[in-house]
């Protein structure tokens, strides 16, 4: 059987985690399998449709590094692949339904439908099931929509792949509307023509689509048609296990937020193979080919998969560090000139300033919060750097590494290095007490970036100013 998965997405907005989730699932699915990987764009819901939508998407898409096999203006061997392109398809298919009398006109209007609804509710039932007092009328000369006539005591089931045997009573669920009014057809019923058509042989979705299967398998099953395998990937959830809500701002929830941030596609990518999925591999960092090749469906966690921004934090900065001084320049430098940083300095400078923070980064635009926090917070020494900063020797130390400075000709990174020896050599210092109160005295911490090209960064004014200010720190904290 030739394997072919789509990515069904619709264009009303942008690309949301979870979608980015069916996307890169189906993706290694096909790609594992040898199979074909499919785009195809439902945009019947007109009312919401956003003009750049499928472009949108596409352009993600392809930064994530998930390129579709088939898709708009590409090996359009099953097109066209946008639904409102497809509705002669769709009519063909309801009029064929019609003809077999397993679907009808229903001519009511809205009205007449919620207040058959509201009759329903008043007299206690619990199933608000359209009525069928259209079903068997001659045609009329007024506006109707199309709905599929749903066979009484039948059982919808199915194997899933997550969560495996599936059941639907057909009593549970009304005579549905396959096409409306204006002629557009509703999800379920195009879904399922379209699956047919291009030949989809598995279908891997979010959990919230699993209520939409059984009217899907009554389109196969009236038609005759042999149903995709269905497998229906569990919710993603925050750290306190509720389901993501795009109304949640505590989390960034959409790829383009991520990509003006500056993670990495390739680490994005990871991250979100991780979200229900678990290799068979005690680590987390894969690259795309790895994933690929360790994708098994029969992986699918059966339990909702946590969005951890930490985590994700975490794998873009071990991608960070792969890059190149020169790559991770390239990364930085857009969000360090929009913020004003490095104005008139050379390249050296900004690659200086890049390689000091370069292993602390977790995404490119905090580059701009380190920079702020080290350079432009007000000095001040941690509590826990106190204790090595008031001990015996330590101003005297101070001192000589701050005339050290002051009669330098020339001042760069290997020159500090080489001060620091010297101040130890007039002073006795060595080891940690040579080292350590230097860095509290140039940053206020004990812990940071690389110590000499830090001073180098700060400048001579700016560092003599902070060796000033930590003698008067300690002068202040033996009184």
């Amino acid at each position: 059987m030739d394997i072919r998965v789509r990515y069904a997405p619709s264009p009303t907005g942008h690309l949301h985690i979870g979608n980015a989730r069916t996307a890169l699932f189906n993706y290694l699915f096909a790609k594992r399998k040898d199979g074909t990987f499919i785009v195809r764009i439902e945009d019947t819901d007109t009312e919401r449709n956003v003009e750049t939508g499928i472009e949108s998407q596409l352009d993600h898409l392809a930064w994530l590094g998930i390129t579709p096999d088939e898709t708009i203006g590409q090996n359009e061997t099953h097109g066209p692949y946008r639904q409102l392109e497809r509705l002669d398809i769709y009519r063909q298919h309801a009029e064929a339904l019609m003809e077999k009398g397993l679907a009808y006109k229903c001519y009511c209007t809205k009205a007449e439908l919620e207040a058959e609804r509201e009759a329903m509710r008043e007299a206690g039932e619990d199933k608000l099931h359209y009525s069928r007092k259209c079903l068997g009328l001659p045609d009329q000369d007024k506006p109707y929509a199309i709905r599929f006539k749903v066979p009484n005591e039948s059982t919808y089931p199915f194997e899933d792949i997550v969560k495996g045997d599936v059941r639907f009573s057909s009593d549970d669920i009304g005579d549905w509307v396959i096409v409306k009014q204006n002629g557009i057809p509703t999800y379920n019923f195009a879904c399922a023509i379209d699956d047919h058509l291009m030949e989809i042989s598995h279908v891997l979705r979010g959990e919230d689509h699993i209520t939409n299967t059984p009217k899907q398998l009554m389109v196969f099953d009236a038609f005759g048609w042999t149903p995709p395998t269905y497998g229906h990937m569990t919710l993603i959830v925050n750290t306190h296990g509720k389901k993501l809500s795009k109304r949640d701002e505590s989390i960034l929830q959409f790829i383009e937020q991520y990509r003006a941030l500056g993670y990495l596609p390739e680490a994005m990518f990871n991250f979100i193979a991780l979200l229900g999925f678990s290799p068979d591999a005690e680590r987390e960092i894969f690259t795309p080919e790895e994933l690929v090749e360790r994708f098994d469906e029969r992986r699918l966690s059966t339990s909702p998969a946590t969005f951890d921004a930490g985590k994700l934090a975490f794998i873009n900065n071990r991608y960070i560090k792969t890059l190149s001084l020169e790559a991770t320049v390239a990364l930085c430098r857009p969000f360090l000139e929009e913020a004003g940083i490095g104005q008139g300095q050379d390249d050296d400078w900004m690659e200086s300033l890049v390689a000091v923070f370069k292993d602390r980064l977790s995404y490119g635009k905090q580059i701009v919060n380190l920079y702020d926090d080290f350079f432009n917070r007000p000095f001040a020494i941690e509590p826990d750097a106190m204790e090595i900063i008031t001990q015996t020797g330590v101003d005297e130390l101070i001192r000589a590494f701050t005339r050290l400075v002051e009669q330098s000709t020339t001042l760069d990174a290997d020159t500090y290095k080489a001060l620091i020896k010297d101040a130890g050599n007039a002073t006795g210092m060595k080891g940690k007490m040579l080292f350590m109160p230097i860095r509290i005295a140039i940053s206020g911490t004990m812990h940071g970036p690389d110590l000499p090209k830090m001073m180098h960064l700060l400048g001579r004014d700016v560092l003599i100013e902070r060796l000033e200010q930590t003698l008067t720190i300690r002068e202040t904290s033996d009184k």
